[in-house]
């Protein structure tokens, strides 16, 4: 492989110092793009991709990359590598204290500055920052540069819970030790397996009034808004975490006996039936609940040991995103006019995915979770 013009090879105090910077949250939105410029182009990154990531132009990559260099030479921190050099140029229009005003508007609700909103639109901030005189005038360019520097959209929302298990870190604790091929502190056998196992239920059959019509050059794909419902069907899967493989089967309905055909499916066949263990990962649905599964499971094939995860986690279980990747690639748009058509594209799909599935590249450990977990905010705040 040719090297970069600018070869970048970092140490892991850089790696680690600049992956600090890039997620955390009190950053400038400049400081962590600066850093993944950096961290990207030790990985390898071409300039037009990392440009094309960061919404930025390619010149913007490659002097950071000049720079970086040039300041580590200098013996500068990799954080002040990052920092813009102080320059002369035509004073600040905005004092610090009103810039800070301006933010802080931005990421107060609406609703308790007795406004009818239930979110800002940045225009809408541009107003109440005008009516309540924090500045004499401002553009609408000059509010969204200054949000934009903090990394502040409070246009943009995104659902979240906050965890109800009280065993949530010890549950969850143990399947991501899973996925670091270790149990109970100790490391799994090569004739361990681990499985990720759910349902995507209620699957409705839709059959489109008129044809889906396919893009054309300068018209998007078209998919008639109207149908009609034929139905609903289940579809069971199983993902090998290790190997990337997905087992999966079509069912009428999901429960306890559709679930045990699955396993079934899995158990029957090498290298699973003969296994030393079979880790299976699952959520507490009716299906597998923790109450009775276990025990259930084992009655068939004792190598089987049950998982489970804590209530709302199915973050934490890989199926899902494998579930993500068919219900973008697959079943969207839907238009299929029988059960049995659903059915064969959803089956198709899993062997076509098979033909060059792989592990998912899962980072996420137990370390990751408690940080996350210290940072979560208060549920019973009044600041929420």
């Amino acid at each position: 492989m040719q090297p970069h013009k600018y070869d970048i090879r970092l140490s892991g105090a850089e790696k680690q110092a600049l992956r600090q910077l890039k997620h955390d949250g009190q950053s400038e939105r400049r400081l962590a793009d600066r850093a993944r410029i950096i961290l990207w182009t030790a990985e390898w990154l071409a300039v037009d991709t990392i440009a094309e990531r960061l919404e930025i132009h390619r010149d913007t990559v490659i002097a950071w990359r000049q720079r970086f260099l040039a300041r580590r030479a200098a013996g500068q921190t990799p954080l002040d590598r990052l920092r813009d050099q102080p320059r002369s140029g035509r004073p600040p229009t905005f004092s610090a204290s009103q810039i800070a005003q301006i933010k802080a508007v931005a990421c107060e609700k609406p609703a308790e500055l007795e406004l009818p909103l239930s979110r800002f639109s940045l225009a809408e901030v541009m107003v109440w920052i005008q009516q309540a005189e924090v500045v004499p005038a401002i553009s609408l360019s000059s509010v969204w540069r200054l949000l934009h520097q903090a990394a502040i959209r409070p246009w943009y929302y995104r659902g979240w819970l906050f965890p109800r298990d009280p065993a949530f870190a010890a549950k969850a604790g143990v399947v991501l030790d899973l996925y670091q091929r270790c149990w109970l502190g100790t490391v799994l056998r090569p004739d361990d397996y681990v499985i990720s196992a759910d349902e995507k239920s209620g699957l409705q059959i839709l059959a489109r009034l008129h044809a889906t019509v396919p893009p054309t050059p300068g018209q998007t794909g078209r998919y008639e808004f109207e149908y009609e419902r034929h139905g609903t069907l289940a579809y069971l899967a199983a993902l090998d975490v290790f190997s990337g493989q997905v087992f999966g089967r079509i069912e009428a309905t999901t429960g306890i006996e559709p679930f045990g055909h699955l396993v079934d499916q899995v158990m029957l066949q090498a290298p699973y039936g003969s296994a030393h263990r079979v880790f299976w990962i699952v959520d507490g649905g009716s299906s597998h609940h923790p109450n009775t599964s276990p025990a259930r499971l084992q009655g068939c094939y004792p190598n089987i040991r049950v998982v489970h995860l804590p209530t709302h986690a199915s973050w934490l279980n890989q199926i899902e995103i494998y579930f993500s990747i068919l219900q973008r690639k697959a079943l969207t748009p839907m238009d299929a006019n029988d059960r049995l058509k659903l059915a064969e594209r959803i089956l198709c799909f899993q062997e076509y995915y098979d033909r060059t599935a792989k592990p998912f590249n899962w980072k996420f450990t137990r370390d990751d979770l408690q940080e996350r977990l210290r940072a979560m905010p208060d549920p019973k705040s009044e600041n929420l």
